[in-house]
């Protein structure tokens, strides 16, 4: 993508960068490619591996890559290089296949391991040796490629990064183990090197996935623009145009049923629209001569012609888009606490490694025997423990949560989650169900309740959906009914027992209610349905666990006032109503500036970049793709519990990584000594290795029914 940036002196350009894996390649890109005086400004999305770039008129595309080739990363422009889908799709078929043949090859691997730890000697241990190299070189080369491609290119041009040390580790394990096989050893450690690369390839493949649901959010979101529009030319004949090829000025005929392509006015006709998209709100809206409307939102009633005022990148519905990008963006750059650590420690365990080859060479022993050691230090000291530490709490308590309903979709999350001190709570959808309920069938008579299911049966309106649930659900029969017609934006119409009988808008004084319906029979109404929004059914109670956990609630919602304020004054929240997109961005921006850690619980489509911007997020199952996609946390079910239970577990998952961490460094205090000095074996080494792993994962597995 290609644009003048608001100086037009300056170009802004896209550019996918396949290689960013960590904040030391985040700073080294926003830094390193400042240094051409031609390039003003540099940004990474870490999400979405992209890079932002301002530079001058003059930086031809060859200088601008060959920015990005000094510093160790290959990028091609978005738009104008291979398809960026096509490419991520690719790098997560490539992770999720080292991922199956290094797990494969572990697990064949560590078997034939066990014959030799048994016992097994002479030819019999060789040819053990020699059937787990045969099993071990082929996975490497082929399961290692992610780390050695990157580890080269940053080599080639100058530079490190943490796949140079991994692949080091890895090469020099296999090295000396294909040494030992070749020479009868008694030891090998290619069950090391695989399972080493397994449990790296595990954890970047899981980062790729939390990348592509973030992508997904925003992909979500513009797949609800109509995808063109029918315009109306000078003489009046209309001729399909492609969403991106409509233009500012032209008229599109929209039909009832059908989204808009484009923002724009109504130049002719009246209907009603399904606003949710914008404002969160069920209830469709009129909309009438001179009224603006927008794309991605549903015309339902009848056709109106519209003058375009804005199409492609610049509506509405691509500005919240790229609010999501921003966003999501922002979030992005939160770095974990593994990351944290492993920046620190993978060079310390190598240079440790280093050390004490050379000390023990110094001190007398040879090559071999130094060697040895050197290998026995990094097998030790490989940061498997320190790796699971996070993500092994966070699975287990991703499994114990999903037993609640509620679906974790990135496991920093429960991080994020712990920190929270205000909930920003959007209404529709959210703290109540999203669905119209009647609220006064008991005052409906009972011969008059048949008559009325059988015409809402014959309607696909959302009142006459919810009256038809209701209705089936209480048992009652439906009337027999004839001739039966429906009216867009007016109702359905039909002969029982020979009088006429309609079900449509109030014409009393409820006329002009969204959420009411009438029955009339003979032209006298009979009966008016009255609908609300209901509550979630522990709505109450969620609220006051919200605030025993400390934490502050407050609504958020794109409804009207008069809408919002009953539900407001039961829950006993404050409330801000009528919110735009960017108005909830903004409130978000606020509570975050006063030092408050913000969850952001939301359904609809216009939710999304509020959900994108929070500390975190949760949507109810019922949400809009958009809002799921946007979102950290999924909860299913009518209940807001969930909510209060993933906070709980959140809090209870951080103290478990804060005892994993000191679990994994408490065994590196006495492992590291105890190597360094040569009084361990690469095997006793890579024995003690996995029982740190597994001394973490169990205390782990503590988080297992925490939640009673």
């Amino acid at each position: 993508m290609t644009r003048l940036a608001p100086d037009t002196a300056l170009i802004e350009r896209d550019f996918a960068v396949p290689d960013i894996r960590c904040a030391g390649c985040i700073s080294k890109l926003e830094q390193g490619l400042v240094r051409d005086a031609r390039i003003r400004s540099a940004r990474v999305n870490f999400t979405e591996k992209r890079v932002h770039l301002a530079h001058t008129a003059d930086a031809e595309m060859p200088d601008l890559l060959g920015a990005f080739t000094s510093l160790g990363f290959e990028a091609h422009p978005i738009g104008e290089g291979p398809k960026d889908v096509d490419g991520e799709a690719a790098t997560s078929k490539e992770l999720v296949r080292a991922v199956a043949v290094s797990g494969f090859a572990m697990m064949n691997i560590m078997l034939l391991s066990v014959s030799v730890w048994s016992g097994a000697t002479g030819v019999t241990r060789d040819l053990f040796h020699w059937l787990s190299a045969l099993i071990a070189l082929p996975t490497i080369a082929y399961a290692g490629r992610p780390f050695f491609r990157s580890a080269w290119r940053a080599l080639k041009h100058g530079h490190t990064n943490m796949d140079v040390p991994i692949s080091i580790g890895v090469t020099l394990a296999t090295a000396l183990s294909l040494y030992e096989t070749a020479t009868h050893g008694a030891h090998a450690y290619f069950d090391s090197a695989v399972m080493l690369l397994f449990f790296l390839l595990c954890g970047r493949w899981l980062d790729s996935v939390m990348r592509d649901r973030a992508r997904g959010g925003v992909t979500a979101l513009l797949r609800n623009m109509g995808t063109g529009a029918m315009v109306v030319g000078p003489d009046g004949s209309t001729h399909w145009t492609d969403a991106t090829a409509l233009q500012p000025g032209m008229v599109m005929l929209v039909a009832a049923g059908e989204r808009l392509a484009a923002d724009g006015v109504i130049v002719q006709g009246s209907t009603r629209i399904d606003l949710s998209l914008l404002t969160g709100e069920s209830a469709p809206q009129e909309a009438a001569l001179d009224d603006v409307v927008h794309a991605g939102t549903l015309n339902i009633d009848a056709p109106v012609r519209v003058r375009v005022t804005a199409a492609g990148t610049d509506t509405a519905i691509a500005d919240i888009a790229r609010l999501m990008g921003e966003a999501s963006q922002g979030k992005s750059r939160y770095v974990r606490i593994a990351d944290r650590a492993a920046r620190l420690y993978a060079p310390a365990v190598h240079g440790l490694a280093l050390t004490a080859f050379a000390g023990w060479m110094v001190a007398g022993a040879g090559w071999h025997e130094a060697l040895l050691i050197a290998v026995a230090v990094l097998i030790i000291t490989c940061p498997c423990a320190l790796g699971l530490a996070v993500p092994a709490a966070q699975i287990v308590a991703a499994g114990a949560l999903m037993k609640r309903g509620v679906l974790i979709k990135d496991g920093s999350a429960l991080e994020r989650m712990a920190e929270i001190d205000r909930a920003l709570i959007d209404k529709t959808g959210t703290l109540t169900l999203g669905r119209p309920v009647a609220s006064n069938l008991a005052e409906i008579a009972a011969e008059h309740r048949p008559v009325l299911l059988a015409l809402a049966q014959m309607s696909r309106h959302p009142l006459s959906a919810a009256l038809t649930r209701d209705l089936t659900a209480q048992g009652v029969h439906a009337a027999q009914i004839d001739e039966v017609q429906e009216t867009p934006g007016f109702g359905v119409a039909a002969l029982w027992q020979g009088q006429p009988v309609t079900l449509g808008r109030p014409q009393g004084p409820e006329a002009g209610s969204e959420l009411a319906s009438e029955l009339s029979i003979d032209g006298h109404p009979v009966a008016l349905v009255r609908f609300a929004d209901a509550l979630r059914p522990d709505t109450v109670e969620a609220i006051t666990a919200l605030r025993a956990e400390g934490v502050d609630a407050m609504i958020l919602s794109g409804d009207r006032t008069e809408a919002v304020a009953p539900v407001a004054r039961t829950l006993g929240l404050t409330a801000m109503t009528g919110l735009s997109p960017q108005d909830k961005l903004a409130a978000i921006a606020r509570s975050s500036g006063a030092g408050h850690k913000v969850l952001m619980i939301g359904d609809g489509l216009n939710d999304g970049p509020a959900l994108a911007a929070g500390h975190a997020s949760m949507a109810p199952g019922s949400a809009s793709d958009v809002g799921k996609n946007a979102s950290d946390c999924i909860f299913m079910g009518d209940r807001l519990m969930p909510v209060v239970d993933t906070i709980r577990m959140a809090r209870r998952t951080q103290a478990i990584v804060r005892q994993n961490f000191a679990l994994a460094i408490g065994y590196n205090v006495i492992a590291v000594p105890l190597a360094f000095a040569g009084l361990v074996t690469p095997l006793v080494a890579a024995i003690a290795m996995s029982g740190s792993s597994l001394i973490v994962v169990g205390n782990a597995l503590r988080l297992k029914g925490s939640l009673k």
